[in-house]
């Protein structure tokens, strides 16, 4: 392939085969020249500094009953929310929410509608439904929602083509893994209204898409019920934060574990905090002036076994009260 396509010649390619009304005999050709951008842009993602020299680029499409967009991202997103890294994880989102803008679903309900797939190449593809978008109208709004969702993200440039119908593959599209899995929490609070690519966002919607998505475990003991004060506060910190996906993609301030607890148990939440970092449940991600903390993608048994069960890992030392 030409270098030109992998340096993010996608736009031109789509303009001159006559963008989004392109015809079918321009299919061929388009589909390499996106997977070349979708390879440019992966390669981008995973320097310091995204898409300076050529943008990251994500295809939308209408397809099928469908709106569809092509990322760079890995396609094992779906299972595993740590095959993405911060910025790549942003773009995600990004395209998420942009999805929801065009699709216009509605507000939630407990059974979300995004579903996906993976394009040659092992790229993430996301597939929302919608009827009724016009090529002409995709052409035209698909790179303003893009871009109204992805330009505050820090160190990257990207922007969103739209693509003629018949370039992507809809067969085999499937949920994300897990209720809490970050991609659900970005639909969820796209369509609340929030912007699932900020943090603040995300963490001002967070009681409504606990209380959308939350699924108590049927552990023996429920986090809340749980006799012992100190871990009865670490099961339920836990607990919070797998439901509101907290797996890297989505991180939140250290000060932010206390949320719920009330009187001395704030204080207690704080201590069980660290006590959840020294162990390694939590990995703490250093940031301007805060201290960030997201679940452990490597300790995902023991997490598990903690908030389901009780069964705090081997030389966890909690608090005593």
């Amino acid at each position: 392939m030409a270098s030109s396509i992998a340096a993010g010649n996608l736009a031109g390619e789509l303009e001159a085969a006559g963008g989004a009304t392109a015809p079918a005999t321009a299919t061929a050709r388009l589909r390499a020249v996106l997977a070349a951008a979708l390879r440019h842009g992966r390669e981008e993602l995973a320097k310091p500094r995204s898409g300076y020299d050529a943008p990251v680029e994500v295809g939308i499409a209408a397809q099928d009953g469908l709106l569809l967009a092509a990322t760079p991202a890995a396609a094992t997103l779906r299972a595993d929310p740590e095959a993405a890294g911060e910025r790549e994880w942003l773009l995600v989102a990004a395209a998420v929410a942009a999805l929801v803008d065009l699709a216009c679903p509605g507000p939630p309900t407990r059974r979300l509608d995004l579903v996906t797939g993976e394009l040659a190449g092992g790229f993430l593809l996301l597939a929302l439904p919608a009827t009724g978008i016009e090529a002409a109208e995709l052409e035209e709004l698909a790179p303003l929602a893009f871009e109204d969702h992805a330009r505050g993200i820090d160190r990257l440039r990207a922007r969103a083509l739209a693509l003629p119908p018949g370039l992507l593959e809809t067969s085999a599209l499937r949920e994300p893994i897990g209720s809490g899995h970050p991609l659900r929490i970005a639909e969820a609070v796209a369509r609340l209204g929030g912007r699932p690519e900020e943090a603040a966002s995300v963490e001002a919607h967070e009681e409504a898409v606990l209380a959308l998505l939350g699924d108590e475990s049927d552990g023996a003991v429920r986090p809340h019920e749980d006799p012992d004060p100190a871990r009865r506060a670490a099961r339920r910190i836990l607990q919070r934060l797998d439901g509101m996906g907290k797996w890297g993609g989505y991180h939140t301030d250290f000060a932010h574990l206390a949320r719920g607890f009330a009187g001395n148990d704030r204080a207690l939440a704080q201590e069980v905090g660290e006590a959840l970092l020294s162990a390694g449940l939590l990995a703490e991600k250093p940031s301007v002036g805060q201290r960030h903390v997201f679940l452990n993608p490597r300790r995902a048994g023991d997490i598990r076994a903690f908030i389901e069960r009780g069964a705090a890992p081997p030389g966890m030392r909690l608090p005593s009260r």
